[in-house]
C-alpha cells in the first residue's frame, strides 16, 4: 500500500490516522500514537506488529502522556517512548565499527556493505546529532586527539592516527575546533565538553561532561540541540564535541539502575554552572531525599529567602541537570505537580518511581 504523506503537523483527522496506521506509515511517527485496547499497548503509526490490530480495537492519541494516563504501556517492538525509536541495527553496527576503528574513514562502499546508503546515514545523524556523519566522525577524532596531546602523546603520532589526509589538514581542523593549534595544548588547556545521547524508559536524554563531572542532562525533546549547545558554550566557554567520556559512562550505568528502582542517590560528580543564586537553589535541591517532595515556598524558606518565591521557581526551571539535581521533587503548596521542563507526565512518573520503586504503565526496563 502506498505510504500516506502528512501535509500538516497538526493532529490529523481520524480517517487520516486510520489510513496511516493501516499503511504502517513511519512518516507519521511522532505526530500521533496508536493504542490497542485488546493488548493494552501503544505504538508508533509505523510499527509493524506480527498481527495488525483490528480497526475497531484501535484508538489514537496526540501524545505519549495521553497514552500513559489512559493506562496503556509502550510497545517493546517500536519503543514509542524513545525519541529515536531505538537505533536501527545497521546504524548500531556502524557505531560499533566507529568505536573499534576511531581513526578510520567510512566511504560509501563500506556503508553499502552494512546495508546503508550515504544519504540515509547523513539524514539519521543530522536528525539525531545535529550534524552529518562525516562531521560527527571528524569531531570525535579531534576530541580524541585533544585528549591524547594533553596527556603527553607525540604530536606527529596523534596527527598520523587521527584519520586526516595530511598534517596541515589536521592542524587546520584542530585549530578551527579548539581555537588553538595542537602544539599549544598542554595540561592547563581547558578540556572540551563531550556530548552523547542516553536512552531511558522516559525518552532520550542529552548529556554532556568534562574532566570534572557532568554538566548537562536533559530530555532531548525539551530544547532544540542548537539551543542546548549554545547555552553550554556560553556557560563553559569551550568547544562541544561528541565522544566517549568516563563520567558519561558512569552516568549511563547509574541512570539504568535509577529507572530500574535500584539506585536512590547518584554519585557521578556534577558541574552545575549558573548564577550564585541559582547554584544556591540547586545545592538545596540536591539535599532533597529520594522519594520526598517539597513546595516552592518551603524551598525558599530553606535558602533563607522566603520572599524570593518567583526567583526560586525560575532557578528550578533553569536546572540543566535533570534527575541529578532533582527539581521534579518540587511541587505546589497545595500538592499539585505544577510545571516541569520535561513534561508533567514525566514528573508524575518519576515521583511514582521514587514512591514505589517501579515505573507504572509497563515502562520499567527489562
Amino acid at each position: 500500500m502506498k505510504s500516506v504523506q502528512p501535509t500538516l503537523k497538526l493532529l490529523p483527522t481520524r480517517a487520516e490516522m486510520v489510513r496511516a496506521q493501516q499503511a504502517q506509515d513511519p512518516s507519521y511517527d511522532g505526530v500521533f500514537w496508536v493504542a490497542v485496547r485488546t493488548t493494552g499497548i501503544f505504538c508508533r503509526p509505523g510499527c509493524r506488529p506480527p498481527r495488525p490490530p483490528r480497526p475497531e480495537n484501535v484508538e489514537f492519541f496526540g501524545s505519549i502522556s495521553e497514552c500513559v494516563f489512559a493506562g496503556y504501556r509502550p510497545c517493546k517492538l517500536c519503543r514509542p517512548t524513545d525519541s529515536t525509536g531505538g537505533t536501527p541495527p545497521e546504524i548500531a553496527e556502524l557505531l560499533r565499527q566507529v568505536e573499534a576503528r576511531p581513526g578510520a574513514r567510512f566511504p560509501a562502499s563500506e556503508l553499502q556493505a552494512l546495508g546503508l546508503t550515504p544519504e540515509r546515514v547523513r539524514r539519521w545523524f543530522q536528525e539525531q546529532h545535529g550534524m552529518t556523519f562525516t562531521a560527527w566522525c571528524r569531531a570525535r577524532r579531534l576530541s580524541r586527539a585533544f585528549t591524547e596531546i594533553r596527556d603527553g602523546a607525540d604530536l606527529d603520532d596523534v596527527a598520523l592516527d587521527s584519520g586526516f589526509e595530511s598534517h596541515s589538514g589536521f592542524r587546520e581542523a584542530f585549530g578551527q575546533t579548539f581555537g588553538q593549534p595542537p602544539g599549544q595544548v598542554n595540561l592547563a588547556s581547558p578540556a572540551p565538553l563531550i556530548v552523547t545521547f542516553l536512552e531511558t524508559p522516559l525518552g532520550r536524554m542529552l548529556a554532556a561532561a568534562n574532566d570534572v563531572g557532568v554538566a548537562l542532562l536533559e530530555f532531548s525533546d525539551r530544547r532544540m540541540l542548537p539551543a542546548n549547545y549554545e547555552t553550554l558554550r556560553r556557560r563553559f566557554g569551550v568547544p562541544i564535541v561528541p565522544g566517549q567520556q568516563a563520567h558519561l559512562d558512569t552516568l549511563r550505568g547509574e541512570l539504568t539502575d535509577y529507572f530500574a528502582g535500584r539506585l536512590r542517590e547518584f554519585s557521578v560528580p556534577l558541574v552545575p554552572r549558573g548564577t550564585a543564586f541559582q547554584e544556591k537553589v540547586w545545592a538545596e535541591l540536591r539535599r532533597l531525599p529520594f522519594g520526598t517532595t517539597l513546595s516552592y515556598d518551603a524551598l525558599a524558606q530553606r535558602i533563607h529567602q522566603p520572599t524570593a518565591l518567583r526567583a526560586v521557581a525560575r532557578a528550578n526551571g533553569q536546572n540543566r541537570l535533570t534527575l541529578l539535581i532533582p527539581c521534579h521533587r518540587v511541587i505546589g503548596k497545595d500538592g499539585t505537580l505544577t510545571g516541569y521542563g520535561g513534561g508533567l507526565w514525566r514528573k508524575r512518573l518519576l515521583l511514582e518511581l521514587e514512591r514505589t520503586g517501579r515505573l507504572p504503565g509497563g515502562l520499567n526496563p527489562d
